[in-house]
């Protein structure tokens, strides 16, 4: 059983937060939130129950390889085309 007399004190506290209840957000706050809801997973939402961890591999692996593939069209579409 632990006791407050053999655990580590706490010395130095790095960063501080700031109380935000009450403000309204800033723009950098509401470009913050907006990058942050574009986000997607690889995998698609739900539960997944499979008989194997070969039939899991094979699922994740196939996530993977798609979302690589839809970020690389993704930037070949926004690289400036050679004038």
């Amino acid at each position: 059983m632990s006791s407050t007399v053999d655990q580590q004190p706490i010395s130095r506290t790095i960063g501080k937060r700031r109380e935000r209840d009450g403000q309204a957000m800033t723009n950098d706050d509401r470009a913050r939130m907006t990058t942050m809801a574009r986000h997607t997973t690889c995998a698609p939402k739900g539960v997944f129950i499979y008989h194997s961890h070969e039939e899991m591999d094979a699922d994740r692996l196939r996530w993977t390889v798609d979302a690589i593939v839809a970020h690389a069209k993704i930037a070949v579409d926004v690289k400036p085309s050679p004038a």
